[in-house]
């Protein structure tokens, strides 16, 4: 069998950017407390007319310019940010992006893991029928209470791959590691806009999700950890990632240093957490960041609380860096900062709605929420 794996990648994130020096003035504490304990600088926003569909589909737009839609026979939308119980986000994706009718196209959910699920969906199918291609798109807005301890890790982005034969970036390697475990450290109700944080109990079951998916991967043959070059982890924070790592080298005895991890770290410092994204934004900054990973192995650590975490690994292929370069990456900077009262009036009048209403036109991103009309979502293009 050829090799399957990614052969293009592309993320997006969303209109407005908080600096979090602004919401450790408000709190009143030391803004070292979020840059060097939570390891953040700044946070995505969401304008009105954006969420989590708007943000996949703009990703995957820049991906199609560059591939094509030919062969696309799948299309998976990852995502815990929902917009519909039962209409998958990926059905909206299908019709912005000018699919043709003959995709297989659904919604996948475990917390932060979903992207990794589809991605190894995206793979089986690929495995099945070789000359099919499948686009995976993870996307979320990670949205917590005002003034509650998850406010500063909240974030927005988007991850849009193509998962093909004879890949261009990445060859995902066969084995992983998997752990399942009924854990209730984070979790969102239906009659909730934010969710119900344990954030102790959070950050050990990660850890615990991790030593244990590393455990089952080298059981089934996976590479020892001194073949393994780079590591991305899933980000919540980026402090938990270096975590996790440390975790991993104190688990193995090996000697797997910090910087094996810090180009995977610099995307995600400024966006914040983006759920199901995260660990693929990480993905993202470490292939744009290092020219040197032609033929080198990358270990990936998915983790969704609730909980269900996966360890595998990806060869990076040659030529990998031309492709990233010709592809460019996103423009943070250009991103509108907002004030912190702003903020606040923007997090008050977001949350799920479904009464028919017009959204405001704020984002320049190809695509918006324009809003509720006969209480269906109505989504455009904004060129």
């Amino acid at each position: 069998m050829s090799a399957i794996g990614i052969h293009d990648i592309h993320a997006a994130t969303a209109h407005h950017v908080l600096d979090l020096d602004l919401l450790a003035a408000h709190r009143d504490v030391d803004p070292a407390k979020y840059r060097l304990g939570l390891g953040q600088d700044r946070m995505s926003v969401p304008a009105p007319d954006e969420d989590a569909v708007t943000m996949g589909a703009s990703a995957a737009a820049a991906l199609l310019r560059r591939t094509g839609t030919d062969g696309i026979r799948a299309l998976l939308f990852a995502t815990e940010s929902g917009v519909d119980q039962s209409k998958a986000a990926g059905v909206y994706a299908h019709r912005l992006l000018g699919l043709p009718p003959q995709v297989r196209t659904a919604e996948l959910k475990q917390a932060c893991y979903g992207g990794t699920a589809a991605l190894q969906t995206a793979i089986g199918l690929v495995a099945r029928n070789p000359d099919d291609r499948v686009l995976v798109i993870a996307s979320d807005v990670a949205r917590y209470a005002l003034d509650s301890p998850g406010e500063p890790t909240q974030g927005a982005g988007a991850v849009a791959m193509l998962v093909s034969a004879d890949p261009a970036l990445v060859e995902i390697e066969p084995v992983s590691g998997l752990s399942t475990a009924d854990v209730d450290d984070f979790w969102r109700p239906n009659d909730r806009d934010v969710p119900v944080v344990d954030g102790r109990l959070s950050v050990d079951a990660y850890l615990d999700a991790l030593t244990s998916a590393w455990d089952d991967f080298r059981a089934r043959g996976g590479a020892d950890v001194s073949r393994i070059d780079r590591f991305v982890h899933h980000q919540p924070y980026t402090k938990m990632a270096r975590k996790a790592h440390a975790r991993l080298a104190e688990h193995t005895g090996a000697g797997i240093g910090a910087d094996l991890i810090e180009d995977g770290l610099a995307d995600n410092r400024q966006i914040g957490n983006s759920y199901t994204a995260s660990l693929y934004l990480g993905l993202c900054s470490l292939l744009r960041r290092d020219d040197s990973l032609a033929g080198k192995r990358i270990g990936l650590f998915s983790y969704g609380s609730g909980s269900v975490s996966e360890f595998f690994t990806g060869v990076v292929r040659p030529g990998y860096a031309d492709a990233m370069r010709a592809a460019g990456g996103m423009d943070l900077d250009a991103r509108a900062p907002l004030d912190l009262d702003a903020y606040r009036a923007l997090h008050a009048s977001s949350g799920a709605r479904s009464d028919d209403a017009e959204t405001p036109r704020v984002t320049t991103a190809p695509f918006r929420f324009a809003g509720v009309r006969g209480r269906a979502r109505v989504y455009e293009a904004t060129a």
